[in-house]
Order: C-alpha cells, then sequence, then structure tokens
C-alpha cells in the first residue's frame, strides 16, 4: 500500500536528483566516493508558515527543483525510497533550465549568472 505524507506548515518534502554515475572525462565514480546531491524535486508543500494571524503561503511548489544545504533536512523512508523533509528556510534556491545530470562543464560555466 502507498503511503502518501503532506507536510505540516512550512516544510516541503523532497527527493534528491541523483547525479550522473561517470565524470565528464568518462571516470565511473563508484557509490562510496560520491556525495549526495544538493539537488532535488519538491515532491510537497506544507500550507505555509502562520505569522501574526496570518498563513503565509510557500515560495516553493510541486515539481520545482531546488538547491539546499550539504546537511539540510531530515532523511525519511517511505516505500523504500528516500526523501527529505526541509524547513522552506533550508532552501537555498530554484533551478530552471535543464538538470546538471546532463549539463558539462562547459554549459554551466556558460550559464552562471552573477547578481549583485
Amino acid at each position: 500500500m502507498a503511503q502518501k505524507l503532506t507536510p505540516l506548515h512550512d516544510r516541503v518534502l523532497v527527493r534528491r536528483v541523483e547525479e550522473a554515475d561517470t565524470a565528464a572525462g568518462g571516470i565511473i565514480i563508484p557509490d562510496t566516493a560520491k556525495e549526495k546531491p544538493q539537488e532535488g524535486i519538491v515532491i510537497a508543500v506544507g500550507t505555509g508558515k502562520y505569522e501574526k494571524g496570518q498563513t503565509i503561503p510557500l515560495a516553493v511548489k510541486d515539481n520545482d527543483r531546488i538547491l539546499f544545504g550539504k546537511y539540510a533536512g531530515a532523511e525519511i523512508k517511505i516505500d523504500d525510497e528516500e526523501y527529505l523533509i526541509l524547513c522552506e528556510e533550508e532552501i537555498l534556491g530554484t533551478l530552471s533550465g535543464r538538470s546538471k545530470v546532463h549539463a558539462t562543464p562547459e554549459r554551466v560555466a556558460a550559464n552562471v549568472t552573477v547578481s549583485r
């Protein structure tokens, strides 16, 4: 039986996006040498933060690609799949465009812009 989890308040349920198994040079990276990805897909969101008698909706929504800190959130397992529950404050930003799974170093360098 499939379970459904609905996060409370300003919490977000995220599935990590797995990176490619090979490096840009074609070297295969073993599982023990990989770091956990800091990119994920939003699966479900809570109702929002409750402040001063009002509910403030979250800035992210289902299917958004997000970036989060390396040690952010709580890891959980539902139906043999691993997920992460984050507070909205732990989300660093949303990503648009192609996933880094398909990105090459040249494309990433060409698409980086810095706002000041």
